[in-house]
C-alpha cells in the first residue's frame, strides 16, 4: 500500500507546532516510505522561508529543518517524486467535479492529483479541507 504525505505533515515533522506530536506518530506507524511530490517540497520550502519572514525561526533553523527532510529522503523514509505530467488534468477532473461540492483549493487540487497519480492509496495531511477531497476522491485518512 503506497501512501502520500502532503507539506502540512512535512512542516509538522521539521519545525514545532501543534501537531508535531500527531506526526511523529503517524510517521512512526506508517509504512515507509511514504511518497512525497515535487509541489510538497516547494511548500516546504515556502513554508519555512515564510517562518523566517515571520521571525518564528531563525534562517540557520530553516535550513536545518530542510537538511533533515533530505536527509530523510536519502535515507527512504521519504519517495520524493516528480509531479506526474498527468496530475494536472486529474486536478483539472477534480477541480470540475469536487470543488462547486467542497470550495477546493488548487494546490489542494494538486496534492490529491499527485496522490492518485502516484498509485497512493492512504493520504496523510493535517489540513481538514484537503482532508474532505482525500476521502471524496477514494484516498484513505492516515
Amino acid at each position: 500500500m503506497n501512501a502520500y504525505a502532503d507539506a502540512s505533515l512535512l512542516g509538522s515533522l521539521y519545525i514545532a507546532d501543534a501537531n508535531s506530536a500527531r506526526a511523529s506518530a503517524k510517521i512512526t506507524k506508517a509504512q515507509l516510505p511514504l511518497l512525497v511530490s515535487s509541489l510538497s517540497e516547494v511548500e516546504l520550502t515556502n513554508a519555512l522561508s515564510l517562518w523566517v519572514f515571520r521571525k518564528r525561526i531563525s534562517v540557520l533553523e530553516a535550513r536545518s529543518a530542510f537538511e533533515l527532510f533530505e536527509k530523510d529522503v536519502a535515507e527512504g523514509v521519504f519517495l520524493l517524486r516528480s509531479v506526474p505530467a498527468n496530475a494536472y488534468e486529474r486536478a483539472r477532473h477534480i477541480a470540475q467535479t469536487q470543488t462547486p461540492l467542497l470550495g477546493t483549493r488548487s494546490l489542494d487540487l494538486l496534492h490529491v492529483a499527485c496522490a492518485q497519480s502516484l498509485q497512493a492509496t492512504r493520504f496523510y495531511t493535517f489540513d481538514a479541507r484537503q482532508a474532505k477531497l482525500a476521502e471524496a476522491e477514494g484516498l484513505e485518512l492516515a
